[in-house]
């Protein structure tokens, strides 16, 4: 099933859908124990269409990236669409470039199609950071630059310090999390020509459940999941674009059918605006 594509006003396009792999190998620490399961989950779903696949050097010491690169071998690299982050320790110049090389020898390419800052770090100049990622976008190594977990802030200070447009930030953001609506980050993205990548769309699996009457309704209207109205309130507004981590066929399959429609733009709004239990990101887990 071939996945939707999004693209900007500035001619950067991303499927509106990808794989992410957080927990893979490990959480913040390496555990191996499970890479075989993985590997087959990430192949499984670029055969199934998901062409974006999001990782960090930060997901398990670097071996979230291992498994990915083993994962996309024999796979056409040109036509996959790979992300990985750079630490929010590592963002000095140096470091920035050290942490880049390390991230393309474990995912075994020698390019990516979007590098983020994984976090901002107050200690760190943002000037420093956004020199390196110049340096690699300039060398081709990237073909484009994004940020992660910023405010709107943080995104016009990087902004002003790099010579390249910033395409993306990637938050935590579904139907309870809604901070990036209540602090204006969505609204700025929406404005600003920059794609808002929402990590975590079912919120570990709460809103893949039935029982809660507004999703369930809406399902019934589009014969969907409430897994596939919850991504799908996602990706039918402007310039959101999510992934999620899916290591069984079923949940993979599920997810898939949240893409290819489009939800009516009255629903989107009841979801916005009456969704019971929402939250900031502060009141449910730490960044990722």
């Amino acid at each position: 099933m071939p996945i939707p594509i999004k693209t900007l006003k500035s001619g950067f396009a991303m499927p509106v859908f990808g794989l992410g792999t957080w927990r893979m190998g490990g959480d913040m620490n390496l555990d191996p124990t499970d890479d075989q399961v993985n590997i087959k989950a990430v192949k499984a779903a670029i055969d199934s269409g998901i062409t974006h696949i999001d990782t960090a050097e930060k997901y398990a010491e670097g071996h979230a990236e291992e498994i990915v690169g083993q994962a996309i071998t024999g796979y056409d690299r040109s036509k996959l669409f790979i992300v990985s982050k750079v630490a929010d320790g590592n963002l000095r110049y140096d470091d920035v470039l050290k942490s880049f090389a390390s991230s393309l020898k474990r995912l075994q390419t020698d390019y990516l199609d979007l590098y983020l800052i994984h976090a901002p770090n107050p200690k760190i100049s943002i000037q420093e950071t956004m020199r390196a990622m110049d340096k690699l976008k300039a060398e081709g190594l990237i073909k484009a630059i994004g940020v992660s977990n910023f405010n709107v802030s943080q995104m016009k200070e990087a902004q002003a310090n790099s010579q390249n447009k910033i395409v993306a930030n990637q938050l935590h953001y579904n139907l309870i999390v809604r901070e990036v609506e209540r602090k204006g980050i969505l609204a700025y993205c929406q404005k600003n020509d920059i794609f808002l990548i929402a990590w975590r769309p079912l919120d570990t699996g709460s809103l893949a459940k039935p029982g809660m009457p507004v999703l369930d309704r809406i399902g019934k209207k589009y014969h969907k999941s409430p897994a596939q109205v919850a991504i799908n309130w996602l990706i039918s507004q402007t310039n959101v674009v999510t992934l999620s981590k899916m290591k069984s066929a079923i949940h993979l399959q599920d997810n898939l059918g949240a893409t290819n429609w489009q939800m009516d733009k009255n629903d989107i709004e009841e979801l916005i605006k009456e969704y019971p239990g929402q939250k900031d990101v502060s009141d449910v887990c730490p960044l990722l």
